[in-house]
């Protein structure tokens, strides 16, 4: 398995924010997670979705729509995972 930090970025309070990321293999199986990186102790800080596009027979794009649910800013981290 090959894990990394795909973007950092901030999600303003109360909002969504969507990234893409592109040029990834299909024929690989690759889960993303969102973690905060702004510590809040008090509640659970974000939701995420994941779109897929294929743009060619040997790319894929994926689509991350990532929503704040506090009332302050979050800094995010969109981690990745490819299984073999």
């Amino acid at each position: 398995m090959q894990t990394g930090i795909q973007f950092r970025g901030t999600v303003p309070a109360n909002q969504t924010h969507r990234w893409f990321t592109f040029n990834w293999n299909p024929a690989q199986h690759v889960i993303w997670t969102i973690v905060p990186i702004s510590i809040n102790t008090a509640a659970p800080e974000i939701n995420w979705s994941v779109a897929v596009q294929r743009t060619s027979n040997t790319a894929v794009t994926y689509w991350i729509s990532i929503t704040n649910t506090t009332g302050s800013n979050v800094d995010i981290e969109a981690r990745y995972a490819i299984f073999p």
